[in-house]
């Protein structure tokens, strides 16, 4: 525990009068639902694209990354790169066409033209449980933080900043959110880097840190990437390279990159094809460095964090530290900033987990506000209101969304920490959905009563294999396929099993359905669709090359860490 300088203050107030500034001066030009819900689509390929990366780069990212790398060591890794980059590009230069010549508002609304009303129903309402509870995850690690470094009080905390946000996005919609988004990627890094360089000075530099961990932790798979996945026993995961490669790499990845709102809507805002085609493979370039502000600290903490005694200090799991008083892994990063940072440096540290949090909570709310009013209550509730009649509902499920997100903060204090109840919410809602719209876009024969069911199947079916493995610990060895399988190697596999059954599912109904006429799929599936070129002349200006280029540098750090 710290206390701020008076410079800290100052850091820290500056940033959240210029947030609300940024709010209110987004209102002027928020008046039409495409301008609230989808920022005009006026954004840049580079604006668009920071923003992409920006509103993933929440808790999830800064304290829960930071503390699973701390419990699991480098594995944590994976789910920046083979967990980001390969989705993030298949979505630039594969999906994006559709969604953006569909011109629809959301990934409900795509799966509205593709399979009817009931599959939009039922997406758009796991759709926003899940952003509620996403967002709830921002509020509650932002109050953490507050609570570890300054001793403020979590309801204080949480209460500060879901009133910021909340203001902000009401005011400005997407435009604010987007806008908050690219200065809080900018002070993130700006904050978040001090750490890392730091550490590695003071543990003399990567080959040191290695061996230090070693000897904290009594084993030396801590700092490979992939040479211990040959067996679940072998890694502190409990992970094989199977649930990393086809559980996380190919499903829960591609599922999140592809079909959660949240990060698609940022690309919807792009002001052209070729910009909507560019910024995923703009996000993917910057993703690849996150690993070093957010996997870095958590390393380094297994090396450098001591007790007043001198002796290692031994972070457990939250559930413990409540009773116990130890600190949690949740609490890596501010621990870690507490002790590189002096005044002033404190408060930009601060700032940058603040903006970090703050991130998260703006694109979870304001995707909710967009799914919510056209995908609900514009598709099921009022059809025929005005246009500006939705605009006030996106106001206003904002500021409702936000108070739900309050509620759901409290249930994050339950989990034994943010990534085990962050990746069974992946699983049960994310994992699934990608199966249904990557079967409507690829394969004529999907019809409307195979993209429910399979959809249906696939989230039950997650959510009984979740209860299963919690109310019988045995379940594991099925769900994981070994007894030496560990509860995020569960996860893994559990959002492969659900992908695999929405399929199936799918498949089978749709064989037995009549399909959909040729001429209704147009614009919606491959084979069906004239696909418009992007606008690009030169190979610098092709979004290929750059993909390439990206996929390139990313073999080549895997290689690296192997």
């Amino acid at each position: 525990m710290t206390k701020l300088a008076p410079v800290d203050i100052l850091i820290l107030a500056l940033y959240f009068a210029l947030v609300v500034f940024i709010g209110f001066y987004a209102k002027g030009k928020a008046n039409t639902s495409e301008d609230f819900f989808l920022a005009g689509r006026e954004m840049t390929a580079w604006i668009a694209g920071l923003s992409f990366v920006s509103a993933n780069l929440g808790s999830l990212e800064l304290m829960g990354w930071a503390g699973a790398a701390y419990q699991y060591g480098i594995l944590a890794t994976h789910w920046y790169w083979i967990g980001a980059i390969p989705a993030m590009l298949f979505l630039g230069i594969v999906m994006m066409p559709f969604y953006y010549i569909s011109k629809t508002h959301s990934v409900p609304g795509y799966l509205q033209l593709r399979f009817g009303e009931p599959a939009r129903g039922l997406s758009a309402v796991s759709f926003g449980v899940m952003t509620i509870l996403m967002s709830g995850v921002n509020m509650y690690a932002m109050a953490v933080v507050m609570q570890t470094v300054l001793g403020w009080n979590i309801s204080f905390s949480i209460w500060v900043g879901a009133a910021t946000v909340a203001l902000y996005v009401m005011l400005g919609g997407l435009r604010s959110a987007i806008i908050n988004e690219v200065l809080q990627f900018v002070l993130i890094w700006a904050g978040a880097a001090m750490i890392p360089i730091l550490g590695l000075v003071e543990a003399g530099g990567w080959t040191n840190l290695k061996a230090q961990i070693a000897v904290n932790v009594g084993r030396s798979d801590y700092t490979h990437l992939w040479s211990t996945l040959g067996h679940f026993r072998d890694n502190p995961m409990g992970v094989h390279w199977t649930g990393i490669v086809f559980g996380l790499g190919f499903v829960i990845s591609f599922g999140y990159w592809t079909t959660d709102f949240l990060v698609v809507q940022r690309v919807l805002s792009a002001n052209n094809l070729r910009a909507a085609k560019m910024a995923p493979v703009i996000g993917a370039a910057f993703k690849m460095a996150v690993p070093f502000i957010v996997i870095v600290p958590g390393l380094l903490a297994l090396a450098v964090l001591k007790n007043p005694d001198g002796s290692v200090m031994h972070l457990v799991p939250a559930s413990i530290a409540k009773v116990t008083g130890q600190h949690s892994y949740d609490d890596v990063l501010p621990l870690m900033l507490i002790r590189y940072c002096g005044p002033g440096l404190m408060g930009l540290g601060i700032t940058a987990l603040v903006a970090g949090f703050m991130s998260g909570m703006a694109g979870n709310v304001s995707a909710f506000s967009t799914v919510w009013t056209y995908d609900i209550y514009g598709a099921f509730i009022n059809k025929k209101a005005s246009d500006k009649h939705y605009v006030a509902m996106g106001r206003w499920s904002t500021v409702i969304g936000m108070l739900v997100s309050v509620g759901t903060a409290y249930l994050v204090m339950n989990a034994a920490s943010i990534m085990d109840y962050v990746q069974a919410l992946f699983t049960f809602f994310i994992a699934p959905l990608f199966g249904t719209v990557i079967l409507g876009m690829l394969w004529k024969r999907a019809t409307h009563a195979g993209g429910f069911w399979g959809l249906l199947a696939g989230t039950v079916s997650s959510i009984g294999m979740f209860i299963w493995t919690h109310s019988d610990a045995g379940a594991l060895r099925y769900i994981a396929l070994s007894v030496d399988a560990k509860p995020m190697a569960e996860n893994l596999y559990r959002g492969l099993w659900s992908w695999l059954i929405c399929v199936s599912v799918t498949v089978v109904v749709s064989l037995m359905t009549k399909p959909v006429p040729i001429e209704q799929l147009s614009g919606l599936v491959y084979g069906v669709t004239p696909i418009p070129h992007d606008g690009s002349k030169t190979l610098w200006q092709k979004p290929i090359f750059w993909a390439i280029v990206v996929i390139t540098i990313f073999f080549i750090l895997n290689l690296m860490l192997w």
